[in-house]
């Protein structure tokens, strides 16, 4: 082998010795880090640099991926602990040192990310915590107080889907608060079970009684006694309704059972009805005639002669009959109006024939006049004198009695 007879150093960072060594300059000092025996020495050294570059972009990467992704510290600190190795021993020329020193920042920065993902994380065990002691919570309520079974069951399974969706704490709180749902759910179906219990209970109660309802009702389905039986059947009704419900299927049964018997009575009633108005037909007929008839008599101009009109058509009325239901209340009522009216007309007909309210008018006309005369003369008098306050009053109490007198002689009117 040829021996090359000096040194060749073309760079700041390492040099190849005379033999062929390549050497790399570090703050300890020189190492060699390959031979080189084939070519020139700035060929060697550009191989090493090539090497040094490579483990510069390596650096460069690593730095890129701590600081530009969520790269987990400890993978982090693996990466860098190999490079560093890697540095250290590296068969490569250049500024190994700063590379060394990239990688301290980096373990830095990691060890900081480090206590930022710790900080975190115990951050989300918090609110995994809170939001778990909620979801008990939650359940312990709807445990304990809910009654409405399906929504309070779906409930409780939603709870159980958001506990598992919800982030792990450490085991032991973890075990505490999965011991105190579980119970919360193992009470609900508990106290579910028990009202459903009672409710059967309830509902058996409830059955015995509408059967009670139900058999009345179909033992009156045949009767005749229209107005009793539709009271009685009224009154089976308001015990239904304050009887409860039974389970669907014996309250659909029984129903239909009380409907079926109450609708037979009420359609005989209702058919036997329409063949007794449809006879009374002919009786609407008559009184339709005899109320345009008692109708003519107002306006009462002569009540003695009005009531005696009156008096046939309230007998012929009575002959007539019954009428359709639809029609009776049109009827009488038109003829009640014309009988009002009669009353009305005796009445006041009695008033202006009556002596002694008559004479109970004339002796108010009577004293009225006599207190006006009595007045006039006192009037006359304070005139004379020149009093002025007593011809005022005097004026005043004239004024008065002369209207009180007014309202008396219209009553007195009246009676002749």
């Amino acid at each position: 082998m040829k021996v090359r007879e000096d040194t060749v150093s073309t760079d700041p960072w390492g040099r190849v010795d005379d033999d062929g060594t390549v050497y790399v300059r570090t703050a300890e000092g020189e190492r060699a880090v390959g031979s080189w025996q084939a070519g020139e020495p700035e060929e060697a050294l550009a191989y090493f640099r090539r090497k040094f570059d490579e483990l510069a972009g390596q650096v460069t990467l690593l730095e890129q991926r701590v600081r530009g992704t969520d790269l987990a510290p400890a993978q982090a600190e693996a990466t860098v602990a190999k490079l560093r190795e890697s540095i250290t021993d590296a068969h490569a020329v250049g500024d190994l040192d700063s590379l060394l020193k990239r990688l301290d920042a980096l373990t830095e920065l990691v060890g900081q990310r480090r206590e930022e993902v710790k900080a975190a994380r115990e951050v989300a065990r918090a609110e995994a915590k809170a939001v778990k002691e909620r979801i008990v919570a939650e359940a312990e309520s709807v445990a304990e107080s809910t009654t409405h079974w399906k929504t309070g069951g779906e409930r409780l399974r939603q709870l159980v889907e958001e506990w598992k969706a919800a982030e792990r704490i450490d085991r032991v709180t973890e075990a505490a608060l999965w011991k105190r749902l579980s119970a919360a759910r193992t009470a609900f179906a508990k106290r579910r079970k028990v009202y459903f219990a009672g409710l059967d209970e309830q509902r058996e109660g409830i059955r015995s009684a509408k059967e009670r309802i139900v058999a009345e009702a179909e033992a009156l389905a045949s009767s005749t006694d229209w107005g009793a039986t539709a009271s009685a059947y009224r009154e089976l009704m308001r015990q239904w309704k304050t009887a409860g419900r039974a389970s669907r299927e014996v309250e659909d049964e029984l129903w239909n059972r009380f409907k079926a018997a109450q609708d037979q009575f009420f359609q005989a009633r209702s058919a036997v009805f329409a063949e007794r108005d449809a006879s009374f037909a002919a009786n609407a007929e008559v009184k339709e005639r005899l109320l345009t008839e008692a109708e003519r008599i107002l306006p009462v101009t002569d009540a003695r002669a009005a009531r005696a009109a009156l008096r046939g058509i309230l007998e012929r009325w009575e002959e007539a009959g019954p009428v359709p239901r639809e029609q009776r209340d049109r009827l009488e009522g038109g003829l009640r109006k014309v009988d009002d009216a009669v009353r009305k007309a005796e009445e006041a007909e009695w008033k202006r024939s009556n002596p002694e309210a008559r004479a109970r008018a004339q002796n108010t006309v009577d004293q009225l006049r006599k207190s006006i005369e009595q007045l006039e003369a006192r009037l006359a008098k304070a005139s004379a004198a020149g009093k002025d306050k007593d011809v005022k009053d005097a004026e005043e109490a004239l004024t008065a009695r002369r209207s009180w007198l007014e309202e008396a002689e219209r009553t007195l009117a009246e009676f002749s």
